[in-house]
């Protein structure tokens, strides 16, 4: 996160208040193990995809041993699957919270320093305070979707399968749930540019978080006079598959640096979770 944001390896306290919200302390915490999950996941799906899970499987015979059989066997049952997903959906749960944590934080004047909600200078404006509803619906349908689809039961044919692991379930619950996170971050995306551009902060273009500015900066309409925001919702959930493509490219020119660079000496004082 130091990496993609350009922050100091040692951070300052935060002006005026004694700590931040979890939505800014907890993200190496919390969207730590959803990159676990995430990675347990695709492995999961490399091992089933290349697996021979077809029921039964027929060996057609040799020249050695002429005599064709069939061999029924449970390698299709997909528990490794669907568990992942299950893992991988309640993990995303968590991040949603920490992203409409933040969108709050967002519309506060003593974390901005700007107008609630970060609205005009009109009387009764009311900015970006729809957001927190839309994300908050949002939120509810994510923490629906997250329901482990593996407690699910069923018997059936006669009793013979007597077990089943829902995967396909739970990947259908995971395409309806990534439909729900992107609105929720895209809801905080609006609100993060908006305060940006009303603060006159621009993040350093050499960044990550600065070439990501540069793409919503020119997607997302500045105007801030009250009106309706699905477009600009839209347009935002529509940038996060490009900020991804920023944060892997980072990711990758880190890595390569590291390999170049000497080996740094060990050390065992930063926190948990946060080197």
């Amino acid at each position: 996160m130091r990496r993609l944001l350009g922050a100091p390896e040692r951070p300052g306290p935060p002006l005026g208040r004694i700590q931040d919200p979890y939505g800014f302390r907890c993200v190496p915490q919390i969207h730590g193990p959803a990159r676990d999950a995430a990675d347990a996941l695709e492995s999961a799906l490399a091992v089933e995809i290349n697996a021979a899970a077809e029921n039964p499987l027929i060996f057609p015979g040799t020249e050695k041993d002429p005599i064709p059989a069939a061999y029924h066997h449970g390698g299709f049952y997909l528990a490794q699957i669907a568990l992942a997903l299950d893992h991988f959906r309640l993990s995303l749960v968590q991040t949603a919270r920490l992203s409409t944590s933040r969108l709050s934080a967002l519309n506060e004047p003593g974390f901005t320093r700007l107008r609630p909600f970060l609205a005009d200078a009109e009387p009764a404006s009311s900015g970006v305070m729809i957001l927190e509803y839309a994300a908050g619906a949002a939120l509810g349908d994510l923490r629906a979707y997250a329901a482990p689809a593996s407690l699910g039961h069923a018997v059936l044919s006669r009793g013979v399968e007597e077990q089943a692991s829902f995967a396909s379930l739970a990947a259908r619950q995971t395409l309806r749930l990534t439909d729900a996170y992107r609105l929720v971050v895209g809801c905080e995306l609006v609100a993060a540019v908006r305060a940006l551009r009303q603060r006159g902060l621009r993040p350093e273009p050499g960044l990550p978080v600065g070439r990501a500015f540069e793409l919503a900066e020119i997607a997302l309409e500045e105007a801030v006079v009250d009106r309706p925001l699905t477009d600009d919702v839209t347009t935002a959930a529509a940038l996060l598959d490009r900020f991804t493509e920023l944060a892997d490219t980072a990711e990758y020119e880190a890595t390569y640096e590291a390999g170049r660079a000497p080996a740094a000496e060990p050390t065992d004082h930063h926190p948990r979770g946060i080197a």
